[in-house]
């Protein structure tokens, strides 16, 4: 594996000049979950790939799901056996060579609500279930009697249910999952680079040839020449059909999903929860210290970089949770909410909980392809088939993907350092507990950050106003992870502003202070990045007090995205 990059400004200047300097076989757009993936895909079979977003990395949907890698129990009863088995595989993948720093098993209970029909018919599918895709590295479905529930779920209502079952998936935090794949890119010779939007694309006649690529913090422009541009955008996949000039193979419809999160003494149970709805599933997740519920699923056709959670929203997924639960969640025990938008290929019914979830690639013209679709847990294979796709572009002699055997920084050597835990905690004088938060947030890469503790012993203190994580954390996110706005710490490098009570407003003010002295931030710019994000969380708040989705959006939508206020 070779040497891991850090992604800071001096990375950022270099990458931005290469990018209108060198003819690239692949331009990536879009900084999610799959655009990482294809960069990633790209330049371990040897191309040369650069990879744009126009915010952040995750910072849509990537950053907003339901931070599972799961086969999607659901599926089963719709009988899309090939989708089940390919996540399932893509899962084991992710637990045993790729992502193991980052990807964990998590347990969930399947209450019965059926005294006999439902156990036999339950238990043939997680018995399927389990043996799907290659699935070794974790637990067996389990059967349990009534009592069993009670024993470890003893927040459910005793009767809501006759027994349940135990299965076991995985779970991540899908941003900082999305991070690393773009870190990884980079470390096999991607250039990446954020706050860099699309504003055209370059024809030679009908085939797409490169982009006009705008830096939206310092309003330059450059021309990007490319063999062939993919397009990851997500729910902004149309529009950038559009700006192509053609029709488009396909179209995506936006679906909204909204989370609750809350403190984890809020509900007394040992294991995550899936629960049947009128329309759908809802889980409650084990989250660290909290519970993550959810979660909804309308179609959305409003603001797409910052879709808004309902007071509705909220209504309905406690009063889903509420039914089985003895001691009822309120309003009082929300510690944050989060909308997403699902990306959906547009089908024949209008009901969006139908859309397919498998994805799509098509190559609408030459030089561009388009990829959209699909679920966050197979990622890795939405990249090489686009990749593929693009091979047309490309010529003879584009390998294999080998990203099924390539894994992430941070995952070599971190089984060894979870096996010094105790060692490492007397080294550096951190609780056990706080030094599995690092080993399970950076892997092997929290040397890095034990090296930064050493020279500046004071970053090894609680970030105030956040004391789950630790200073150098805001320290390591702007000077290698990419960070360049606090949004993006206090967001997506870490969750503060969704498992804080006060959604990240007391930890703003240190957590800039921080970034300031790593960007070289004045007093005015420091004070303008937390008051941003002091609105931000105010517009969120506000639009949730709203009953529908328009209203809600306009409330939200007052708060001006920090990356939009100069240029575009």
């Amino acid at each position: 594996m070779p040497a891991s990059v850090a992604l800071n400004p001096d990375q950022r200047a270099a990458a931005w000049q290469e990018l209108g300097a060198t003819e690239l076989d692949v331009l990536v757009i879009g900084g999610g979950v799959t655009g990482a993936g294809v960069a990633l895909d790209a330049a371990t079979r040897g191309l040369k790939v650069a990879l744009v977003e126009q915010r952040d990395f995750a910072s849509g949907t990537s950053s907003r799901s339901s931070k599972l890698f799961h086969g999607g129990v659901r599926y089963l009863e719709q009988l899309n056996f090939a989708l089940v088995r390919e996540a399932l595989k893509e899962r084991e993948l992710m637990l045993t060579r790729i992502a193991p720093h980052l990807v964990k098993p998590v347990a969930f209970l399947y209450p019965l609500e059926h005294a006999f029909w439902e156990r036999p018919y339950v238990t043939a599918g997680l018995t399927l279930y389990d043996t799907m895709g290659g699935a070794r590295s974790v637990p067996r479905t389990k059967q349990l009697s009534r009592r069993g529930v009670r024993t470890i779920a003893p927040a459910l209502k005793p009767e809501t249910h006759h027994g349940g079952l135990q299965y076991h998936d995985a779970q991540c935090d899908d941003a900082r999952h999305t991070m690393m794949v773009a870190r990884t890119a980079a470390a096999y010779g991607a250039r990446v680079l954020t706050s860099a939007k699309v504003v055209g694309l370059l024809h030679a006649g009908e085939r797409v040839v490169g982009a006009r690529v705008l830096d939206v913090e310092s309003g330059e422009e450059t021309e990007v020449q490319a063999s062939v541009v993919i397009n990851c955008t997500g729910v902004w996949t149309d529009d950038i059909q559009t700006m192509a000039g053609g029709r488009g193979r396909f179209h995506v419809r936006a679906s909204k999903g909204v989370h609750l999160v809350v403190a984890r003494d809020r509900i007394n149970s040992e294991t995550g929860l899936i629960l049947r709805t009128p329309t759908s599933v809802l889980f409650c997740i084990p989250w660290g210290t909290h519970w993550i519920i959810g979660t909804t699923d309308t179609d959305w056709n409003l603001s797409r970089a910052h879709p808004a959670a309902t007071s509705a929203d909220i209504d309905y997924l406690l009063g889903q949770i509420n039914e089985v639960l003895l001691t009822p969640l309120t309003r009082e025990d929300i510690q944050g909410v989060y909308a997403g938008l699902r990306p959906l290929l547009a089908g024949e019914s209008e009901e969006t909980s139908q859309l397919s979830r498998e994805h799509a690639v098509a190559r609408p013209q030459p030089g561009l392809v388009s990829i959209a679709g699909g679920k966050y847990t197979t990622y890795r294979v939405m990249a090489a088939d686009a990749v593929d796709a693009a091979r047309e572009d490309l010529g003879a002699g584009v390998p294999e993907s080998v990203t099924a055997h390539i894994p992430l920084v941070g995952a070599e050597g971190y089984q060894a350092l979870v096996n010094q835990l105790d060692a490492l905690s007397r080294r550096h004088d951190l609780p056990t507990w706080r030094v599995t938060h690092l080993l399970d947030r950076y892997g092997s890469l929290v040397e890095d950050l034990f090296e930064l503790m050493a020279d500046r012993p004071e970053l090894a203190e609680p970030l105030a106003g956040a004391e789950e994580y630790l200073a150098v954390e805001v320290v390591y996110a702007a000077r290698a992870e990419g960070a360049l706005h606090l949004n993006d710490v206090l967001t997506r490098r870490t969750r503060i502003s969704i498992e804080t009570l006060d959604r990240g407003l007391e930890a703003a003010e240190p957590a800039a202070r921080l970034m300031a002295a790593e960007l070289g931030w004045d007093e005015e710019r420091t004070s303008s990045e937390v008051a941003h994000y002091l609105r931000r969380v105010q517009a969120e708040i506000e639009s949730q007090q709203m009953t529908d989705d328009e209203r809600a959006d306009a409330e939200r939508t007052e708060a001006i995205d920090i990356r939009t206020r100069a240029h575009g």
